[in-house]
């Protein structure tokens, strides 16, 4: 493969130029990332280390969508907070392929978890006797193994044909992260054909896929009018905050990327949310809404404060065992005539 690029580094504008809108940026991007990572981290370590919600199929998917949205985040948010004390933004060539290989490799596996989402959502309403029998883990494991796999092709399709474009003329783009369709204004080529690539690539993962996850929640919305009152407003919870999050993601997505460059001229700030708001959601809308979960998260979180608690007094007793042989031992005459007093 033969990529003719001669600009090593990329140029960002950024969200503005205006010193103090950036400084408030900064502070106001950083807290949102340190709740998005707390949240989810949360999430990941209450699930991990409550067995009994790490045995339901829902909860490891709960916790593995966590997982990926920790991993979004940390994949895009820091480059672009530290950006907003600086007033020139770069980025290397190699750094911006890494960047959005990352980007689009945890998206594509986070839209495959949903889907998984919804399969496991209405297996457990539309065929609760079945349950366990459909949603084992042997299926589970193929299905991580999909949402692995099915992302890195999603992102390898980016980049290789990312690769073959050239850029040798201006390098700054007027945007405040590496998005593909603003490198294509950077391309040294015509780049009509690979931007309607880009647009069916998005199309069929984001139009289709959002099509068949509102079909399969809309069959699930149906099926509950046989269940009786409780487990019908439990069952619309759950599938209310799968809902919501499947339109949060899918809607930025399809307003993002399934349109051609030059046909839709659209605010670049409203990748914002895209990219910083919809992992700090998932957490709030999916989990802590559910009582069980906030219940466990006392429950694990008070668990870890009480064995802190406990190897703390434990250490300090040892200390205190260890200086009270050590002045014992000093305390013993030498020689019969001194007698050392700690």
């Amino acid at each position: 493969m033969h990529n003719q690029s001669f600009i090593t580094e990329f140029v960002l504008l950024g969200l503005s130029q205006n010193p103090t809108v950036q400084k408030i940026a900064f502070f106001v991007f950083l807290l949102v990332y340190i709740v998005t990572i707390g949240g989810n981290m949360l999430i990941v370590v209450t699930i991990v280390c409550s067995p009994a919600l790490l045995g339901s199929p829902m909860y490891f998917f709960l916790s593995f969508l966590s997982f990926l949205d920790v991993c979004f985040s940390s994949a895009m948010a820091p480059k672009m907070i530290v950006d907003l004390l600086y007033k020139i933004k770069t980025i290397s060539y190699k750094g911006c392929m890494i960047q959005l290989f990352a980007e689009h490799f945890f998206a594509g596996a986070e839209v495959i978890v949903l889907t998984s989402m919804a399969y496991d959502c209405y297996v457990a309403i539309c065929k609760p006797l079945h349950y366990s029998s459909i949603m084992n883990w042997r299926l589970c494991g193929i299905l991580v193994w999909v949402a692995w796999t099915g992302g890195f092709l999603h992102s390898i399709i980016w980049i290789l044909f990312t690769f073959q474009l050239p850029f040798c003329g201006p390098n700054v783009i007027d945007h405040f992260l590496w998005d593909l369709y603003a490198l294509l204004e950077l391309a040294c080529t015509n780049t009509h054909i690979f931007g309607l690539f880009m647009v069916a690539n998005s199309s069929l993962i984001c139009f289709i896929i959002f099509a068949m996850l509102l079909v399969s929640y809309g069959v699930i919305l149906l099926s509950l009018r046989t269940l009786n009152s409780e487990r019908r407003r439990k069952a619309f919870s759950t599938c209310g905050s799968h809902i919501a999050v499947v339109v949060l993601l899918f809607v930025a997505c399809i307003f993002t990327y399934a349109w051609p460059p030059s046909a839709f001229s659209f605010d670049n700030k409203v990748m914002i949310f895209y990219t910083m708001l919809t992992p700090l959601l998932n957490p709030l809308t999916y989990t802590f809404r559910n009582m069980e979960v906030k219940n466990v998260i006392r429950k694990v979180w008070k668990s870890l404060v009480v064995l802190l608690v406990k190897n703390k007094i434990i250490k300090l007793y040892e200390n205190k065992t260890m200086s009270n042989k050590f002045q014992m031992i000093l305390s013993k005459n030498i020689d019969g005539t001194l007698s050392l007093q700690w």
